[in-house]
């Protein structure tokens, strides 16, 4: 079976991707062959497979033609929503959600299925955790949602923490002082502010107190009013660290908790704060809680792969501490928080 489509030529140079890489992903998924031809889009294969990558690359040229860049990534989820019976439509709905701009133009839009439920989460409700693996965009879009809220005159200010635990080092041994010492640990957060607001408008309004950047221990005693509030990191902070945390909360502001429960840089026989929030706090109105998984990793098609595979690795680990734990209850201890 063979079908043809005419699209223009940018939306076409758009599909096909960097040295076809876009088309070549879609032909490898679905055993067709995808050739371009006199101006025309030729699809060659077996009918299911040829209907599915009409399907595909006319939601694809409808991304494009309002002004969508086409990568590997998107190619690869729209192919992924077709797997798991996702109505096509989701595509346009998820890009046609913009939130803000950064500072050179680009909007800030979700990219998955899963974080565009992060960002509704985040819209309806006063509290919202979301768990997921590195580069979900958890911190990104907290940060844009959080800008795009100040902007609007929605809070008075934004309040920007991590708990400062060292992964192999002491901060005693570090160079510096304090401050020096706990940038590093903060360093994503400024990057995230000086890619969505520019980094002149944060030190101004950095200055006049009105974006605070901080490690989690100068959250202590305060109580904070009209204030956008992102917790990052959360699976370093411990259980007595969450609720301190979650305490500070005043009238007319907004929560975003964010972490990876994969990697935890607290003591092995640690439970992370994030981690009991979730049990004890789950069905409290007004707190909602999001997992991201592989499938809503935006970066680097690679860091997908690596997430996915740590997570079948986890997952086989854990069913097989689970066998060894019910046939030898005398290890009952050791294999206690896996179970």
């Amino acid at each position: 079976m063979t079908e043809r489509l005419e699209y223009s030529a940018d939306i076409q140079k758009n599909l096909f991707g960097s040295n076809d890489s876009n088309i070549r992903k879609i032909e490898d998924d679905l055993s067709v062959t995808v050739t371009n031809r006199d101006g025309f889009t030729n699809i060659s294969g077996n009918e299911e497979g040829v209907k599915e990558a009409v399907r595909i690359l006319n939601q694809l040229a409808n991304l494009s033609s309002h002004g969508t860049d086409i990568d590997e990534q998107r190619v690869g989820y729209a192919l992924d929503m077709k797997k798991e019976n996702v109505s096509g439509d989701m595509l346009v709905k998820i890009d046609s959600d913009c939130i803000c701009h950064t500072v050179t133009g680009k909007p800030v839009k979700p990219k998955t299925l899963g974080q565009e439920q992060y960002i509704e989460a985040i819209r309806h409700n006063m509290i919202t955790f979301a768990n997921g693996p590195a580069g979900t965009g958890k911190t990104f879009l907290a940060m844009a949602m959080a800008i795009t809220a100040f902007q609007s005159n929605e809070v008075q200010r934004i309040i920007l923490t991590r708990p400062a635990i060292e992964a192999g080092e002491k901060l005693g041994f570090l160079p510096g002082d304090l401050q020096q010492k706990i940038d590093p640990y903060l360093r994503p957060l400024y990057d995230a502010l000086y890619q969505i607001m520019g980094a002149e408008n944060f030190i101004r309004n950095q200055e006049k107190g009105l974006i605070e950047v901080a490690p989690l221990a100068y959250m202590r005693g305060r109580t904070l009013d009209n204030a956008y509030i992102i917790l990052d990191e959360a699976q370093n902070t411990t259980p007595e660290q969450m609720k301190m945390f979650l305490t500070r909360i005043g009238f007319g502001s907004k929560v975003i908790v964010t972490g990876d429960s994969t990697q935890k840089d607290l003591s092995p026989e640690a439970l992370s704060g994030i981690e009991i929030a979730s049990r004890i706090l789950k069905n409290i109105d007004g707190i909602k809680f999001i997992t991201l998984t592989s499938r809503d990793v935006v970066r680097h098609p690679l860091v997908q792969k690596i997430v996915k595979a740590y997570e079948e690795y986890d997952k086989t680990h854990s069913s097989k501490n689970r066998s060894h734990h019910e046939n030898h209850p005398e290890h009952g201890n050791r294999y206690k928080r896996q179970d």
